[in-house]
């Protein structure tokens, strides 16, 4: 007979099951890429075209979902999910439906475009919001990531 949870399992006289095979837990899908983040970073990214680039450093496109733990978050707190915009060796913009707090520092984890989970210290330096509950952002990280070297 097969349980709630999958294992096969017998019933004894007390009505208690026991399982005979080990139980298998199959982790959670990640969460899906919404579509609003794309409707809002291609607006943004139309946006940018009328007006004049203010950066030192350019950056490429890297749209992938990031998770984003700050030091001053409480323990057993959960990340901060942001969806990144754009990248370079010494930062990341990015999208998020949470109003973050400036100026706090933490490490981001996010995918590097080989498919490698990637762990970065950095510091949130904007947050502002951009349209109705979603805030665009911006983190320097501690150390340049030559990863993400642009020139």
């Amino acid at each position: 007979m097969d349980n709630l949870l999958g294992a096969r399992a017998n019933e004894s006289y007390f009505h208690i099951t026991m399982l005979t095979e080990p139980l298998q837990i199959k982790p959670a899908d990640e969460p899906a890429w919404p579509a609003e983040v794309d409707l809002i970073l291609s607006a943004m990214e139309a946006a940018e075209g009328t007006q004049p680039e203010r950066r030192e450093h350019n950056r490429m496109p890297y749209r992938v979902r990031a998770e984003l733990r700050l030091f001053s978050d409480l323990p057993g707190a959960g990340p901060w999910i942001i969806y990144t915009r754009d990248i370079n060796e010494r930062g990341l913009g990015f999208i998020t439906p949470h109003r973050l707090p400036l100026g706090y520092g933490g490490w981001i984890e996010m995918t590097t475009p080989r498919g490698r989970k990637l762990r970065v210290h950095c510091t949130l330096f904007r947050c502002r919001e951009a349209v109705k509950g979603w805030f665009d952002g911006a983190l320097y990280f501690n150390r340049e990531q030559h990863f993400f070297k642009t020139e």
